[in-house]
């Protein structure tokens, strides 16, 4: 777990220092994971899918929801089916929603505009007259 996203023991989140998602506003549903295994993939239930309602959250400002929803969409879904475990799984699967969302949270630096250099001007320039002379070496002789 990196960048301070972690699944906590009660199942909420945390995002960095500053925000905790409780458990209660993630949905997790647990399936049968796909693929080979024979009667343990077919028969158990170890696949977790994590859904955090990006709209119907308490604790994200408005501001975040917006961010979250422009990023991700309204609905955040992760899934986990690679452990044999459904505790495995689901701790995978809060941790790759938690990564997610502190993606989507983290501020944007603006871009900075500015100017090619002299010398990006002139390579540009040099480059557009060969390639001028490239098309007239390529067109018909004049008939004189």
């Amino acid at each position: 777990m990196s960048g301070g996203r972690r699944a906590n023991d009660d199942g909420s989140l945390s995002i960095r220092s500053r925000l905790t998602i409780p458990a209660e506003e993630i949905a997790i549903r647990v399936t049968t994971s796909g693929g080979p295994g024979g009667q343990h993939a077919n028969r158990s239930l170890t696949r977790v899918v994590a859904t955090f309602h990006v709209t119907e959250s308490h604790v994200l400002s408005e501001a975040d929801k917006q961010r979250v929803s422009d990023t991700l969409g309204p609905v955040v879904r992760s899934s986990a089916s690679r452990f044999r475990s459904q505790r495995q799984n689901r701790t995978a699967a809060l941790e790759q929603l938690a990564e997610k969302l502190a993606t989507a949270l983290a501020p944007r630096t603006p871009r900075r505009a500015t100017k090619p250099t002299k010398g990006a001007k002139i390579r540009r320039v040099d480059e557009k007259k060969a390639r001028g002379r490239l098309k007239v070496q390529r067109r018909r002789p004049l008939e004189d």
